[in-house]
């Protein structure tokens, strides 16, 4: 039954993998067009001290690209000049409220105390203090604004740099653009609403930094996780209420309180901290300083599933905090640890009947009722709401939560996958919830959200490997099981099983993984062929040239989107000038790029060396 699960797996994953590769394919050949197939991502751009980041952008893609360049966007650190603009945005939601409130009685003006959250100070005229407030806001963020475009220290090395075809783009995307592999490195840029605009902020050499200390943290989160947890429930027991609070004993010795103390509390102690998981995980995932919220999601999502793995899954099945699973873990051999494992899981199968039912069957019902966005709603149409536009914002359902929703799902499969051979039993509650997430999550996702980027099926390919890792690890726990079972003989049988499925998926990441990774020269210029056959008047310059601007640049604050310092370059140029005192016009090997271009046989030479 093993090989048979294994095979059957394996052959729903290798035809669900050709089904996804090729729709990705045919979404992108048949999609409407989009700044981010012609526009790559620029990092780490070398410092120089004769040019601008700017200047030496555009020299570096027009000696390089001499055919394909068109323009190019800089990265700028606009993170203040954002915080400002979202504080003046707050200020004038709260002028609006006051003064929609005059305006229904004005028999009084509307007053506010200027200490925190309104409750202590002085007390002032609410519309004169927010008009006074804003346009201190503004002069800020004017000055802010002519500091971002003044000032050098607030350009990144980076760009965003587009492409008159998206072969051109492609090319650039998929290649290593000087000698030196750690400068000029070019991936393909996110479209526009998926960038996540305060991660382009960071410097590129500070992110390995960033990610070794996030994954350090993320190994203390997960394995003293269970303490704090262990704490809370403790103290939301009988004993732990009576020690901490005796006047409360009376109370609580009430037959019905009792039975929900000892019912609900340490229950709820759980929730809670998970609750507040997602959170704290993005926020990891913001920190390593991925540049996109698809990236962000999956990153996020990754963790969260190994965090569901340690302390839902081994956590439930071994008893003791998952601090002691791993002290008990390191002292023992490792082949005794899927026999220690799969000796407790067996034992576990009724307890899985019952999550399955509670969480995930109870969970699908609350995601068809939406509960917790419609709590949300009252609380903040309670106690944030001011306007129209703060209620509309109110009500929005936002996007699917794939680092939050795909994980919970796929510890499903896990858990389907390893009780399939040892308890059966369990297989048709997993099938009923599967069927009823079909159901409600195809319903969510035409029909309640809203979709907040559009990444053409980047996430599967970790969803693929989630389930081979639960494959694999379904298979090592049931040869551990087996070697309790006076089966040792048939132990030797199941050792091919791991081997065969990772073999399954190499095979599947060097057949298909390119497509959600890399673009085919032959989709682009086939749909580039066609572009210009069916519109030959279009212009692309116009069409990119502020696509990759900050948001912040684009508002209704900004009154001047050129003085960002945004040059107009011209579309063509055989000779690039440069402003290096001992260089020439020609493309020769450059000490800045690291690699040697083909040289321009009608480069002028202004200071010849000897």
């Amino acid at each position: 039954m093993a090989y048979a699960f294994t095979f059957w797996t394996c052959y729903v994953l290798l035809k669900e993998y050709e089904i996804v590769a090729s729709m990705r394919l045919e979404f992108l050949a048949s999609e409407r067009r989009r700044p981010d197939q012609f526009t790559v991502l620029v990092r780490n751009v070398p410092p120089d001290s004769d040019e601008s980041v700017s200047e030496l952008v555009e020299h570096f893609f027009l000696v390089n690209h001499p055919d394909h360049y068109l323009t190019h966007q800089l990265v700028y650190n606009a993170n203040k000049l954002a915080q400002l603009v979202k504080k003046k945005k707050k200020l004038q939601n709260w002028l609006d409220y006051y003064q929609l409130k005059y305006s229904r009685d004005q028999s009084m003006r509307p007053f506010k105390k200027t200490g925190f959250l309104g409750l202590w100070g002085a007390k002032v005229d609410a519309i004169d203090y927010h008009i006074s407030e804003i346009e201190k806001v503004s002069e800020e963020i004017a000055e802010e604004r002519e500091r971002v475009s003044s000032d050098p220290n607030a350009i990144m090395p980076a760009a965003f740099v587009s492409f008159k075809t998206r072969w051109g783009a492609a090319v650039c995307a998929q290649t290593q653009q000087s000698r030196n592999p750690t400068l000029w490195l070019t991936e393909w840029a996110p479209e526009p609403r998926d960038i996540y605009w305060e991660n382009l902020a960071i410097p590129y050499v500070s992110l390995t930094v960033r990610r070794l200390i996030i994954g350090v943290a993320f190994f203390f989160l997960t394995f003293f996780f269970m303490i704090p947890i262990a704490f809370v429930q403790s103290l939301a027991s009988i004993e732990g209420i009576e020690q901490k609070a005796p006047w409360l004993a009376p109370i609580i010795e009430i037959k019905f309180i009792k039975s929900v103390i000892q019912g609900f509390l340490p229950g709820i102690a759980l929730k809670l901290f998970l609750i507040f998981l997602p959170t704290i995980l993005m926020i990891m995932s913001k920190f390593e300083g991925f540049i996109s919220l698809s990236s962000l999601e999956r990153r996020a999502a990754s963790r969260y599933y190994l965090f569901n793995f340690v302390n839902v899954f081994l956590g439930s099945i071994i008893t003791g905090t998952a601090f002691e699973q791993l002290g008990s873990f390191l002292d023992q051999s490792a082949n005794q640890i899927p026999e220690t494992i799969g000796v407790a899981i067996p034992m576990k199968a009724t307890f899985f009947i019952t999550f399955i039912m509670v969480d995930g069957w109870a969970g699908i019902a609350g995601e068809i009722l939406m509960l917790k966005p419609l709590i949300f709603y009252h609380l903040k149409n309670f106690f944030l709401v001011k306007t129209e536009k703060d209620r509309e914002a109110a009500m929005d359902p936002g996007s699917l939560g794939f680092n939050t929703g795909e994980p919970q799902i796929q510890l499903y499969f896990l858990l389907g996958l390893v009780y399939a051979t040892v308890t059966p039993l369990l297989l048709p509650f997993i099938i009923v919830f599967f069927g009823l997430a079909y159901l409600v999550f195809r319903h969510q996702i035409i029909n309640v959200y809203n979709q907040e980027y559009e990444s053409a099926a980047a996430y599967w390919p970790a969803v693929h490997g989630r389930i081979i890792a639960a494959l694999v690890i379904s298979q090592l726990l049931l040869m551990g099981l087996l070697t309790t079972k006076k089966a040792a003989q048939s132990t030797p049988f199941l050792i091919a099983l791991p081997v065969l499925t990772i073999a399954f998926h190499r095979y599947c990441k060097g057949r298909f993984e390119s497509a959600f990774k890399k673009y085919p020269l032959q989709e682009a210029m086939m749909k580039d062929t066609l572009e210009r056959a069916r519109e030959p008047n279009l212009s692309l310059k116009g069409y990119l040239q502020n696509a990759y601007l900050h948001p912040i640049f684009k508002g209704e604050d900004d009154d001047d989107d050129d003085k960002i310092g945004i040059a107009k370059w011209e579309d063509e140029a055989s000779i690039v000038p440069t402003k290096r005192q001992s260089r020439r016009n020609t493309p020769v090997p450059s000490k800045v790029s690291g690699g040697s271009s083909p040289s321009l046989p009608d480069a002028i030479q202004e200071n010849p060396e000897p």
